[in-house]
């Protein structure tokens, strides 16, 4: 769904009023197709990601689990390594479409 949106569930510490918020901001984002609404939708809006943050905090303060909480400093880490693993063999390859851009440039 939303690459911003970060799991909010089972971290210590719990997840911040301003997370949420920033979750729920996101996730209207998306639904509404828009960054920044319109003066006519800007009430509307606004309401949503009300409900939404409402909503998903109450989601975070019912769900349980067994599982011990994440810290979420190892959690960072873990996905600032995927990321440039990711992107350091991205790197490594010629770009899409770079064959086809060297073969128009021979033909001239």
């Amino acid at each position: 769904m939303c690459r911003n949106i970060h799991p909010l569930h089972n971290f210590t510490p719990p997840a911040t009023t301003d997370e949420v918020r920033a979750a729920s901001l996101q996730y209207v984002r998306k639904v509404a197709g828009m960054t920044k609404p319109s003066q006519a939708n800007h009430e509307a809006f606004d309401r949503a990601v009300e409900r939404v943050a409402v909503a998903t905090q109450e989601l975070l303060d019912s769900l349980v689990t067994a599982a011990p909480p994440k810290d979420r400093e190892v959690e960072g880490e873990k996905a600032r390594e995927r990321s440039r693993r990711r992107f350091a063999t991205q790197s490594a390859d010629p770009p899409r479409g770079a064959a086809v851009h060297a073969v128009v440039a021979a033909e001239r």
